[in-house]
């Protein structure tokens, strides 16, 4: 009997349905990016769904730029050596062909968006600028100001809206309906409401972003990149890749947690576009100390290098009394900073420092996650009809991401999950009988019996204890013993998580008790991944495994347990094409200098 027949009066909790072809979960660069595609190729049966407000997406917050070889000042620059670069960038463990997808596509994509009204910075004949960005050989970030992103989503939205993309906001998915094999469809509520909705889908794609707000120093807002995607893939049976590589933005805000103007700006992003205009580092001594760690490449070099030489000055007592380093760009011109950092002359201005006159302190803040969902060359995992694209997915950026890259994946892997999607969309399907008795009305339920819970524990202080336990235990400095007792603590976390108080489906703190599970899978997915790998490489630094070893030159993945738990396993990494390896041989390097 389908569920049309049995009909809501027979269902143990009650519940709206809707049919959809393709059912796109986040509503940022990939996901309007993919809807764009599926649209044009003739899919006229897609919804993306958000759990904000159209447009309000994480997206708006990458400030500084995106990649594409386009040699508007370098035209030796290629798609190539793009790729060169970033495969240096991630130490070899990105997927070679993965990368050269991006690579391949991203001078059309550029084009594309600024055919869609992107409002990109311009040189003086009217092409579209480009900056340098650390570890690239060439200036290949193009850019709009230092409010990219926001630029970028615009653009999408407004296209997206030119198609009649169907849009519905604050709907947060909590679970998918899959079998272990195949992907049926996902459940979730309304945000306003407290309406539960299970979505019949033909083919999902998850462009839910990262997990990089599981640390309690972060570039996101706290109620978003908590790790909802990478989370709901697992739970369907999706295998989970390198999480142990986060990315430690070198240059978040460092500020007086007890100055209530500044607190809530803690970790915030200073984008790399400062540095990449010439901003300089200097420890409380006034020393430029990237001479000590980096003479060549300086403030440019790879963001795990620069995060690392922070965090040392800090660590050897040549830190400021916030805990970060000074970020000076005075030496700039007020109307040249005006003009290529309009957001963050603003912001810095409104808080009372002139970034014109003086610097400003930074610190090393969780920016991004390289690891994810793993999938195949067209963003599909290993559960039939599931796709992750943008942030959720790995297999670009390896161990570290090349500064600007995030921006180009969002945009490229939605064109490539939106064709191949395309090719196969065949209308919504159904859920078998099975699952809507065993997945979906058991979810519904639980979902009833968590809102309106009483319970002994705060969830936001919950939250709290999670995001400190992994800044403490599994941030940019990791050893083994740190990482074992982060883990016990995690179980004692996940207990609490049990008894936390839980208002009604529509408010605050379901939403929150939601996001708590999300973060619990993440960060265990973390710590193993970090335990399991025992050497240095990229973002992952293992104190007690100081050196990279090259038998770790594998991915780690981890498969979810038929009764619970993560089940690791390793896989090699197939070689670069011959024109990459061919870049790579060149080798291809920014010389800081050449910026002086």
């Amino acid at each position: 009997m389908s569920d049309r027949e049995i009909g809501k009066e027979a269902r143990s909790v009650e519940y709206d349905r809707v049919d959809v072809s393709v059912l796109v979960i986040g509503a940022g660069a990939a996901g309007a990016r993919a809807a764009i595609e599926l649209t044009e190729r003739g899919v006229d049966d897609v919804l993306v769904i958000g759990k904000r407000s159209h447009g309000d997406a994480h997206t708006t917050w990458a400030r500084g730029g995106i990649n594409g070889a386009l040699g508007t000042h370098d035209p030796e620059d290629s798609p190539a050596i793009h790729a060169a670069d970033t495969l240096n960038e991630g130490h070899f463990l990105n997927h070679p062909a993965k990368v050269e997808t991006v690579t391949e596509q991203m001078p059309d994509r550029l084009r594309e968006l600024d055919e869609w009204g992107m409002e990109y910075s311009r040189t003086d004949d009217g092409r579209i600028d480009q900056r340098f960005f650390g570890a690239q050989s060439f200036r290949r970030t193009a850019f709009a100001g230092d409010h990219t992103g926001e630029s970028m989503l615009d653009a999408l939205v407004n296209r997206a809206r030119e198609l009649s993309v169907p849009y519905r906001e604050n709907v947060m998915i909590t679970r998918l309906v899959s079998d272990g094999d195949r992907a049926y469809g996902a459940v979730g509520f309304d945000m306003d409401t407290g309406e539960y909705v299970l979505f019949n889908a033909g083919q999902i794609v998850l462009a839910a972003g990262g997990h990089a707000a599981v640390y309690n120093r972060h570039t996101s807002r706290d109620d978003e990149n908590n790790g909802d995607g990478a989370a709901l893939a697992h739970d369907a049976g999706a295998s989970l890749m390198d999480m142990e590589f986060v990315q430690f933005h070198p240059t978040g805000m460092a500020v007086d947690e007890d100055d209530s103007e500044w607190s809530p700006w803690s970790g915030r992003l200073v984008t790399e576009a400062v540095r990449g205009e010439g901003g300089r580092l200097f420890n409380a001594d006034g020393e430029r100390f990237m001479e000590r760690y980096s003479p060549d490449q300086m403030e440019l070099d790879a963001r795990d290098v620069v995060a690392r030489a922070i965090a040392r000055e800090v660590a050897e007592g040549r830190g400021t009394e916030n805990g970060g380093v000074y970020l000076d760009i005075s030496h700039r011109d007020a109307t040249f900073i005006g003009e290529r950092l309009p957001r963050m002359y603003e912001r810095f201005s409104e808080l009372g420092v002139d970034m014109a006159a003086e610097p400003v302190e930074v610190a090393p803040t969780a920016h991004y996650g390289m690891g994810g969902v793993a999938v195949d060359s067209d963003g599909e995992t290993d559960i039939d009809d599931l796709f992750a694209i943008g942030e959720t997915m790995a297999g670009v950026h390896g161990a570290n991401r090349l500064g600007g890259n995030s921006l180009a994946e969002t945009v490229a892997f939605g064109v490539v999950a939106g064709e191949r999607i395309a090719e196969r969309a065949a209308g919504p399907g159904d859920i078998p009988d099975e699952l809507l008795a065993d997945v979906v009305e058991p979810h519904f339920r639980d979902l009833t019996e968590t809102a309106g819970r009483s319970g002994e524990h705060d969830v936001e202080t919950v939250i709290a204890e999670l995001r400190q336990l992994m800044w403490d235990h599994a941030g940019i400095l990791r050893d083994e013993s740190a990482l074992r007792e982060g883990l016990a603590a995690l179980d004692d976390l996940r207990e609490k998580a049990e008894r936390v108080d839980v208002g009604p489906v529509a408010s605050e703190s379901f939403e929150f008790a939601i996001d708590l599970g999300f973060m619990l899978t993440v960060a265990e997915a973390i710590f193993r991944g970090a335990l399991e790998r025992t050497e240095s490489r990229g973002a992952h630094y293992r104190t007690d495994h100081p050196e990279t070893d090259p038998d770790w030159r594998v991915n780690v993945y981890f498969d979810a347990a038929d009764i619970g738990g993560m089940i690791p396993r390793t896989d090699s990494i197939p070689e670069p094409s011959e024109r990459v390896q061919a870049a790579l041989d060149e080798g291809h390097e920014l010389d800081y200098h050449q910026l002086e």
